[in-house]
């Protein structure tokens, strides 16, 4: 089997294109199932953030290019489309990829940590939908003690940027004191969940929550001090808003253009500052053609987290000396799979040939032959049955002088240095 990462992500493609082949938790169920029925695939796993879409499977000879014409089929693409975006790894390529993703050594925030949440996440529900074998299992499982040791082992995750912060920052450079805004906030994910907490660390005037589910922006808005209000009601609150960041898992905009032309007017064109960090996009692009309106989409916010990339580049590349040795041993691993295993088969053989001596041993007894003849042909044929083939190999070693083999078969015996092989028997 060739192990095959593929995918595309905020160096490779535009949000527009990211958010087309994006998969939300019901929809990624049911791809797992559909792109490990596709011929020649035997294991199938899939990360879909923000920042990127990737598979990873392992497949058989001449299925190598399964998973690229899938991902066009899967999602109504015209053949070819993705093609020019999408990077692909295999085998030990595809491993260190894994490997850099989970770590954040491939995030836009260099470092980051939302992201291993994320791939635990994506590993949970394939394990959920059966989709993965042992190799793949085991590479996510070194995946995670990967993570964890480039964590403890270097500074990769000091003084980290998120996006959540980023976006709060941005905010800030825009409206100088936060005491004075007011920010709706759209979502009750993680991403969320940070944003409200650099923004209470700010002392922003009043904070909005609002959400799909009610109760789950009642739970953060009580956390924070914020109001929550359902995401249906959007439209009577969004004019309050001089700050909104969004990050929701819809798959169609939850700010219109229409909607935010109407709170424009209600706020008799008083700028508002719009942060759209959700893949596929929560807020309509045409949003941001509206005067007043500054929207600023997920990778819009490249240029501010370069800044602080340079800080942890050393980090970095103490967290590839890592990864490099965890790919090999997990390579390692994964091509002793394919090799057979002498000490399997030696007890395969002999066991074979324990049943058919025991056999013939209790038809003896059961003739009224007695049970000592009956113990002696056991152990004497089963001795020579055992020994039959070694001997006649090391007896052949020793005619041409082939001392390799014979010191091989001293140690494989347990013999001691001064014991000698009678190659007469």
């Amino acid at each position: 089997m060739t192990l095959i990462a593929l995918g595309l992500n905020h160096l490779t493609a535009p949000v527009s294109l990211r958010e087309q082949v994006a998969f939300d938790e019901d929809a990624a169920s049911k791809a797992l199932h559909d792109l490990r029925g596709q011929p020649g695939v035997e294991e199938a796993f899939i990360l879909s953030t923000c920042n990127r879409t990737e598979l990873y499977v392992s497949v058989k000879a001449g299925a190598e290019d399964m998973p690229r014409s899938w991902l066009d089929r899967h999602h109504r693409l015209t053949p070819g489309r993705l093609d020019e975006f999408l990077y692909r790894h295999d085998e030990d390529a595809a491993v260190r990829h894994m490997f850099r993703v989970a770590t954040g050594l491939d995030s836009m925030v260099l470092g980051e940590p939302q992201i291993l949440g994320q791939v635990k996440d994506a590993y949970q529900l394939a394990r959920d939908a059966q989709t993965m074998g042992a190799p793949m299992d085991r590479l996510l499982q070194h995946t995670f003690a990967v993570a964890k040791r480039v964590r403890t082992d270097t500074r990769i995750g000091a003084h980290t940027v998120s996006v959540a912060f980023t976006a709060v920052r941005l905010a800030e450079q825009v409206f100088t004191d936060l005491r004075q805004a007011c920010v709706l906030l759209i979502g009750a994910g993680d991403t969320i969940e940070l944003a409200a907490r650099h923004l209470v660390d700010k002392q922003v005037r009043r904070l909005i929550v609002a959400n799909r589910t009610l109760e789950n922006a009642q739970e953060l808005a009580g956390r924070h001090g914020g109001y929550a209000i359902a995401l249906h009601d959007l439209p009577q609150h969004l004019a309050e808003a001089d700050i909104v960041i969004s990050s929701t898992a819809s798959r169609t905009p939850v700010v219109t253009r229409t909607m935010a032309e109407k709170a424009v007017h209600a706020r008799r064109h008083k700028p508002v500052f719009m942060v759209d960090i959700a893949v596929p996009r929560d807020i309509e692009e045409g949003v941001g053609t509206l005067d007043d309106v500054f929207l600023y989409g997920i990778d819009d916010l490249k240029q501010v987290i370069d800044d602080n990339r340079r800080s942890r580049e050393a980090a970095a590349r103490e967290a590839d000396a890592i990864i490099d040795l965890q790919v090999e041993r997990y390579m390692a691993w994964r091509r002793a799979l394919g090799v057979r295993n002498p000490a399997l088969d030696m007890r395969q053989h002999a066991e074979t040939y324990r049943d058919e001596v025991l056999a013939k041993a209790q038809a003896m007894i059961a003739r009224g032959r007695p049970p000592e003849e009956a113990l002696a042909f056991l152990a004497n044929t089963l001795t020579n049955k055992l020994l039959h083939h070694p001997s006649a190999r090391l007896r052949e070693a020793a005619l041409n002088g082939d001392m390799e083999l014979l010191h091989a078969a001293g140690r494989l015996y347990g013999l001691n240095d001064d014991e000698k092989l009678d190659m007469e028997k």
